[in-house]
């Protein structure tokens, strides 16, 4: 299976939705909006990866301390204390939304807190703004932004070769950059704030995946692909001489200046035919080692080489592990030990079948071992065990006859590391997870060496749908790339993706309203049936008949009883069944490609939306009539759905910047609707348990409200909302799916485009509705005065680092009356200073801090608590306050 990361969600909002940057928007007078009213705890519903890892880095100075890079999903920070990942591009926002894309990574040596991310998705026109360098100085806590006049590609051919980003590991104020599209070689000098060209760089690179493809997706020039510093040619606080770079071009790879960047020149004897993958150096052994394909990847590789390059005597040695003639793959993953000069290990990255390939030099590629071996074919001896207990759903249900095997050593591996201080340890990227290794030398002696996923943390799937039923499973995932799940347990990782069939992506299901056991998913699938049920709440699978003609999944919809279904597939018109699927019928009325979905409570009652008009089918999906409604979006930017519990409730949300864009409600099956006045944009509408007293389903939507783009929340059918995200937590594009729970009031489930489910809690028990920050009553008005009465606060360092380190700062209302607004107070005990604050406004005298609401988060119920954080410096000691007043109120400290 194929997992290339170019999703339906990706294309669907790249021609319609985000076609431009969305001109700037008046916010509605009449719009009753608060921007938080409570505080919302975000996490992933854990899948554990689930998409391809192009880059790993190491920073070379500090123990411990890696990045990982995403091709769509941001970039993340390791922890050693809990073996996990930490995202640190959630606060891009909707806008931004291809700067979740990241080409490259860098990690300062100089100075361990300077990490820097080159961002961008796409450099065609499916991402509409110019990519990006951010940096940050506290590890990607927070990030400064400067803009390039050129795109980046993070989800383009040719993501995994690298790293584009470096940074002078002698005079880290100088980086380099490899831009894609002909933009050539650039450099900053102050740290990333500014950027120029290196004019004088001869090559701008040639090499294109396909000339022809007109969508400029495969026929983009690659372009400038690494950038590596021989350390050794520099001193500290100068410029190192010595850089490398590899091009993208067939014949001219691999570049060299030894002036620091003054001049450059091809470098002499290079391999021609192939393209260098990766530049890694050895300074201690005197070695440029170079992995080699014929083709950019990340997965389509013929013939591949690797060489070593003595950087003294310019002598050029082809150290390939196997001849060329032998291989039907390329080289690009490529690491040595810098504990132990002479080992270098290399990537088969493009060989799916039978298994991806790894190979171990302990003698600078003289002679090399692999991670598995045919003894007689088709059988094979591995070197490694393999352990995915903790993400068992990486067999992919697979039972497959020898010499492939289940789970897979992998495939798409672009990325290898060992870490720098550490022999045994080595992480590795696929296209569906990281893996990783403690015991790694155990290769070396003749023993095995455990491979296991090193990915929790960083997520990494697109979501096409989502479903919480009211009984079974409370969440049901339809995934780009993976298919989908059935999630049981919101903090676990499932056993198992949907099979029978597996899909490579899932693009809609659905569940019958009054009985939740029955579902329905459809999606992609190279050969096989498109269409598939369960009868057990999406426990356990069996495949539909496909209608002639399909090609893709399209939408589906289930009956409220689940005695039938509509479905809309690629390739075809509108089919309608009963049963499950074994013929099916054309529907009449309605265009092919329509979007289609079900009234949650008359059984025979359809509804579908094309191109700006709904439709209405009473029988069953046999025919459908448009609706006489105008007014509605004209594109086919659309999601709409009906109300569980009342018939004819349809709620919907979509549109264009250039034309109707909102959010609409129907309470006759679409006969008639009426656009919501205080809602500036939508993308898209669920339902969840209501609010305390509240005779209405509560609604979440992800849209633009108040000349706000965030996550919303309504407890009174839409007449208020409160934005219940924040800046922190935006997760770039959330348009494709959101809804709430049936079961627990103020859990939200929202869909992203690389960032996996993310589902949040209210910490507002009572159920409360939103406000209008304009009206004088509003009791979030940050102007009120500040609350006395019993508190508690919980400080929490979450990370140190040399010099500097991050806390959050919980404080609960423990008192009987609510908070109207809150100022707290505390002395750091060893001189700390506050560098930057979220969540909360913060003022520092000497040691003494005090910490306020902002307007959004005045608001704190009885019982209930306020979340806030920050990023600080410290030196010799970082104890923790010992007290808190909330006012003159003293607080207890937990």
């Amino acid at each position: 299976m194929r997992r290339t990361r170019i999703l339906t969600a990706v294309l669907a909002l790249a021609a319609g939705l985000l076609a431009g940057t969305p001109p700037a928007l008046a916010a509605d007078s009449t719009a009753k909006v608060s921007l938080a009213a409570d505080t919302y705890t975000w996490k992933n519903a854990r899948i554990d990866g689930g998409g391809f890892v192009p880059g790993i880095v190491f920073n070379r100075s500090e123990k411990n301390l890696a990045y990982a890079r995403t091709d769509i999903g941001g970039a993340y920070r390791w922890q050693q204390s809990s073996k996990t990942w930490t995202p640190l591009l959630d606060s891009v926002g909707w806008d931004d939304w291809g700067h979740t894309g990241v080409v490259s990574l860098a990690s300062d040596a100089v100075d361990p807190n300077k990490v820097y991310a080159a961002v961008g998705t796409y450099t065609n026109s499916w991402d509409p703004k110019n990519g990006a360098v951010m940096r940050s100085s506290n590890r990607g806590a927070s990030w400064q932004k400067t803009d390039l006049p050129f795109k980046l590609g993070g989800n383009m051919p040719g993501r995994g070769m690298g790293e584009r980003l470096a940074v002078d590991p002698n005079k880290n104020s100088v980086l380099y950059l490899g831009a894609p599209s002909g933009k050539g070689l650039w450099r900053s000098t102050d740290s990333g704030v500014s950027w120029s060209q290196v004019a004088n760089f001869p090559n701008v690179g040639n090499y294109q995946q396909d000339p022809s493809d007109t969508s400029g997706y495969a026929s983009d020039n690659q372009g400038i692909v690494w950038v590596t510093f021989d350390e050794s040619t520099g001193t500290s606080g100068n410029a190192t001489k010595t850089v490398y770079v590899g091009v993208a071009d067939l014949q001219n790879s691999v570049y060299r200046s030894t002036d620091a960047g003054a001049t450059w020149t091809r470098l002499a004897g290079q391999p021609t035919g192939h393209l260098a993958h990766k530049g890694v150096l050895d300074a201690a052994g005197g070695y440029l080692y170079l992995s080699y394909s014929d083709k950019g990847g990340p997965y389509d590789g013929g013939k591949g080489q690797v060489w070593r390059y003595t950087t003294a005597t310019g002598t050029w040695t082809n150290i390939s592990p196997v001849a060329e003639a032998d291989t039907y793959y390329g080289f690009s993953g490529l690491t040595v030990d810098r504990q132990k000069p002479g080992t270098v290990m290399a990537t088969a990255y493009s060989s799916w079948w039978p298994d991806t390939q790894i190979f171990r030099s302990t003698d600078s590629g003289a002679t090399w071992t692999r991670a598995w071996d045919y003894t007689s074919y088709p059988n094979r001896a591995n070197r490694y065990t393999m352990d995915v207990s903790s993400s068992p759903w990486l067999t992919w249900g697979a039972n497959p006859s020898p010499p492939e095997q289940t789970p897979k050593l992998g495939w798409m591996t672009a990325s290898l590391e060992i870490d720098p201080f550490d022999s045994n340890r080595m992480m590795y990227g696929t296209g569906a997870t990281l893996y990783g290794t403690e015991n790694l030398t155990n290769w070396d002696s003749g023993g095995q060496f455990t491979i296991k996923p090193m990915v929790q943390g960083l997520e990494e799937t697109a979501v096409n749908d989502l479903a919480s039923p009211p009984s079974g499973a409370p969440l049901l995932s339809a995934l780009g790339d993976v298919g989908g799940f059935r999630h049981t347990d919101l903090t676990k990782v499932p056993s198992m993706m949907f099979t029978s069939p597996n899909f490579t992506t899932t693009t809609s299901l659905d569940f019958a309203e009054t009985n939740a056991n029955t579902v329905v998913r459809v999606g992609n699938l190279d050969s096989g049936p498109h269409i598939a049920f369960s009868t057990d709440n999406g426990a356990n699978w069996f495949a539909g008949t496909d209608p002639s003609g399909v090609s893709g999944g399209g939408t589906v919809a289930a009956a409220s009883d689940g005695s039938r279904f509509v479905w809309s597939p690629a390739g075809a018109g509108v089919q309608y069944t009963t049963g499950f699927g074994s013929s099916w019928s054309a529907s009449s009325g309605i265009p092919a490609g329509a979007i289609v979905e079900s009234d949650r409570v008359d059984a025979k009652t359809f509804y579908g939306f094309k191109s700006g008009k709904f439709y209405v089918s009473t029988d069953g999906g046999a025919t459908f009539t448009a609706s006489a409604a105008t007014g509605l979006p004209s594109g086919d930017s659309v999601r709409f759905k009906a109300l569980p519990g009342v018939k004819g409730d349809v709620w919907l949300a979509g549109g264009t910047t250039d034309g109707a864009y909102g959010l609409w409600h129907s309470t006759d099956g679409g006969a008639s609707w009426t656009k919501l006045s205080n809602v500036d944009q939508a993308d898209a509408i669920g339902f969840g348990k209501a609010a305390t007293g509240a005779s209405y389903q509560t609604l979440y939507t992800s849209a633009k409200i108040g000349g706000v783009r965030g996550i919303f929340r309504s407890t009174d059918k839409g007449a208020t909302w409160t934005r219940i995200n924040d800046d922190a937590h935006q997760w770039g594009w959330t348009g494709a799916a959101i809804t709430g729970d049936p079961r627990v009031y103020g859990r939200v489930y929202v869909s992203t485009n690389g960032r996996g489910v993310i589902y949040g809690d209210t910490s507002d028990t009572s159920g409360g509705g939103g406000t209008d920050p304009t009206d004088p009553t509003d009791p979030t008005d940050p102007t009120d005065p500040t609350p006395t009465g019993a508190c508690a606060v919980t400080y929490k360092i979450t990370n140190q680092w040399s010099g500097g380190f991050q806390a959050d700062v919980q404080l609960s209302n423990t008192g009987s009356s609510a908070w109207t607004g809150w100022s707290l107070g505390w002395a750091f005990p060893n001189a700390q200073t506050i560098s930057q604050t979220w969540n909360a406004e913060s003022a520092q005298s000497g040691s003494t801090v005090t910490a306020k609401n902002l307007g959004w988060n005045a608001n704190v119920a009885a019982g209930s608590s306020v979340s806030f954080g920050f990023t600080g410096s410290w030196s010799g000691t970082n104890g923790k306050p010992t007290a808190f007043k909330l006012g003159d109120q003293a607080c207890t400290v937990a």
